[in-house]
């Protein structure tokens, strides 16, 4: 017969049972998606921008409706993505995971205020090719501990990839336009 002391001994050794990623993500997927739309609206992002709009676009642009449809998509991905990493045990890879997870989340939301916001097409550039980096790197680090969670950031990368080049051509599409630059685009 167990003893009080051997029931707190076994107690004592189990695993804590992971959260529910669910849950995690009834939080997270709205949270992203808010701050997400928050930031593009305060910083004017898109076709109605007065800075923006009389610019010469890419010829591979896409309609102005795809972006808040595929942006919607891939913060709902990111919510449920990192919902999944935060539900596992505590590990250094899972820290890894977070932090650049967290950084190119903080490098999503400064893209549109310094490309729509301040008119910086070559800042935003600089900005939106260390997200590449970043997303690939999350992406690597994210697959040891759930390859859903990293598969799930994977439809991430085309289009960071889409948007990278639109920001180049556009600064090179339109030299003088760059409030800030850096030579890196146009003149």
């Amino acid at each position: 017969m167990a003893t009080t002391a051997d029931r707190f001994s076994t107690e004592a050794q189990e695993p804590k049972p992971r959260r529910k990623w669910w849950k995690i993500a009834l939080v997270a997927v709205p949270a992203i998606v808010a701050v997400g739309s928050a930031i593009g609206y305060l910083s004017n992002s898109g076709f109605a921008n007065d800075w923006y709009a009389p610019l010469e676009k890419p010829s591979f642009q896409p309609p102005s409706w795809a972006f808040p449809v595929t942006w919607t998509t891939l913060y709902t991905f990111m919510g449920i993505a990192v919902a999944l990493i935060l539900a596992g045990p505590r590990s250094r890879q899972r820290t890894l995971a977070l932090t650049l997870f967290f950084a190119q989340l903080a490098l999503n939301f400064a893209w549109s205020p310094t490309f729509f916001g301040a008119g910086y097409i070559d800042w935003a550039l600089l900005i939106i090719l260390a997200m590449n980096v970043i997303v690939t790197a999350t992406i690597i680090a994210a697959w040891p501990l759930n390859r859903v969670a990293a598969l799930l950031l994977v439809p991430y990368l085309p289009w960071l990839c889409l948007a990278t080049a639109l920001n180049h051509e556009t600064g090179r599409l339109n030299p003088g336009a760059d409030r800030a630059p850096l030579g890196l685009t146009g003149e």
